[in-house]
């Protein structure tokens, strides 16, 4: 155990001193690829996407993933350390992504290591995917098809190891709202921001007849608006961009629809970024749920979303570190908190049945 801690300690302070932002994980890939290959771990590797798989491995048998994320987001501002120097003051380690979600990456790669040697019956796979924090194509989306069937995941983010068994998805609206332009100092023309005023008004205060168990409501946010081009022309069109957080009472396709059944305005548009970052969750009465359970760990639903939507297969998150620290000046992790996180992993999955 103290091997695998003090070796996860290094590792993460390996990768704080990286700067790896989002589509930019070139260089922590390769750092991480040579500690992989230093544990004896052989990995395989598509883009900036590490994955090794236990030796093991047999298709006749269930397969469960474990997963976290190399990328970070931009340091945010406020930092009083330098956020690619992992500094260590106590029992804290401070640097960009030690909490989000490097503390998970470096846990769930010590307790990869331990488990390979242990007897199960099912398959183990380790995958560090990139450009989760975009929810990029060339992260977890283009790793997953190269990998064995999955039947579950373990998701590492930072939730204190209790389970997120349910997560918010994510739909981005483009709207455009039209009206005719006119003189201001005249009754003249359509003036786009007042229709767009009706519309902020009915995402504003639309609800859905069915409400997520674990989730809670569907939530919509008017996040950015933009209109006119001078003081004195009436505006004919004005732009606002919409924030969804689905659940999974229904598909993203289903929430899309219900919204535009109540703006039904034809000059009106709402158009979706993208569908495909669904809801997503794991059954109370699932194997790992029931592990979990029985040590004591409280299953919760996640507002924050992470690359379990673009899995389609059943998955929770299970990490350290707290979720309020993300994307914050001066993140940090507790060594003890890794140390827990590595002992639990290796608890929990020990001694699973799938």
């Amino acid at each position: 155990m103290d091997e695998l801690f003090y070796d996860a300690i290094d590792m993460l302070k390996g990768m704080i001193s990286i700067p790896s932002i989002s589509r930019d994980e070139a260089k922590v890939a390769d750092y991480i690829e040579d500690q992989l290959s230093s544990f004896g771990l052989n990995p395989s590797r598509q883009a900036n996407n590490l994955w090794c798989i236990a030796p093991d491995f047999s298709s006749d048998k269930p397969t469960l993933l474990l997963n976290s994320h190399i990328d970070t987001v931009k340091p945010a501002n406020g930092w009083t350390f330098d956020p690619f120097t992992p500094t260590q003051e106590d029992d804290h380690i401070y640097g960009l992504g030690s909490n989000d979600a490097g503390a998970s990456v470096v846990a769930l790669t010590a307790a990869f290591r331990h488990l390979c040697d242990v007897e199960r019956n099912y398959n183990l796979i380790l995958l560090l995917s990139s450009e989760e924090e975009v929810s990029g194509r060339n992260g977890i989306e283009a790793a997953l098809p190269l990998l064995p069937k999955i039947d579950v995941a373990i998701v590492g983010e930072p939730t204190g190891m209790h389970p997120a068994i349910a997560e918010k998805g994510l739909m981005v609206l483009d709207g455009e709202i039209k009206g005719v332009s006119g003189h201001a100092a005249r009754n003249e023309g359509v003036n786009a921001i007042y229709r767009a005023m009706e519309v902020v008004n009915t995402l504003r205060n639309l609800t859905f007849d069915k409400v997520s168990d674990m989730l809670g409501p569907i939530k919509i946010t008017v996040s950015q608006i933009e209109a006119g081009t001078q003081h004195n022309v009436v505006p004919d069109l004005c732009k606002i961009v919409v924030d969804v957080r689905s659940t999974d009472a229904y598909s993203n396709e289903d929430t899309l629809a219900i919204i535009r059944n109540n703006v039904p305005y034809e000059w009106c548009t709402l158009t979706p970024r993208s569908t495909r970052l669904n809801p997503s969750g794991i059954s109370m009465e699932h194997p790992i749920v029931q592990r979990l359970n029985t040590l004591e760990r409280k299953p919760f639903g996640s507002p924050t979303l992470s690359d379990q939507a673009l899995m389609p297969f059943p998955s929770l998150k299970l990490g350290p570190g707290d979720s309020a620290r993300s994307h914050t000046a001066d993140e940090y992790i507790d060594c003890t908190e890794i140390r827990t996180a590595i002992q639990l992993y290796i608890t929990l999955i020990t001694g699973l049945q799938l």
